[in-house]
């Protein structure tokens, strides 16, 4: 089981501001949470060594990538075995396409976020990776028609 981190409210806020923006000085983040430079930066390195901040990252643009269609596939699979379900992780996990995916509860399996720059990228993805999977029993696309909040718009931690 995964030990739960104390979180105190300077370690949300400083959470708060990184999710932000990653790339603000330290000296910028203490003068914002009323810390001493060396104490946010120790809270940091904690931060990351716990596993609280899995990664620094750089958000882009998926339109820069000519990556100008996203969508949402609600993935449903024929059996829920073990192997079957690890198989199709490690499918997915391989396909550029999949920009996120979640094993979820419910009448879908699967939840996968993906982007492609066509109908005809998407179409060629679902044959190879949904079609073809005999343990796939269905699949349902939304697709996005714009972005309403970023993933990087940080959630409530305070």
């Amino acid at each position: 089981m995964t030990k739960l981190t104390e979180l105190d409210a300077f370690d949300r806020r400083l959470l708060d501001l990184v999710r932000r923006d990653n790339q603000m000085p330290a000296r910028a983040l203490a003068e914002t949470v009323g810390l001493s430079e060396s104490a946010v930066l120790r809270r940091l390195r904690r931060l990351r060594a716990e596993g609280v901040i899995t990664a620094d990252v750089s958000v882009v643009r998926p339109e820069a990538l000519g990556l100008g269609l996203t969508m949402h596939v609600l993935v449903a699979m024929e059996r829920e075995g073990s192997a079957v379900l690890d198989a199709f992780a490690r499918k997915i996990a391989g396909r550029p396409e999949v920009h996120q995916a979640w094993y979820v509860t419910g009448e879908s399996d699967f939840v996968l976020l993906v982007r492609v720059a066509s109908m005809e990228d998407y179409e060629r993805f679902t044959r190879a990776t949904l079609n073809d999977d005999p343990n796939v029993r269905s699949f349902r696309t939304i697709i996005a028609i714009r972005e309403v909040v970023e993933a990087r718009t940080p959630s409530a931690l305070a």
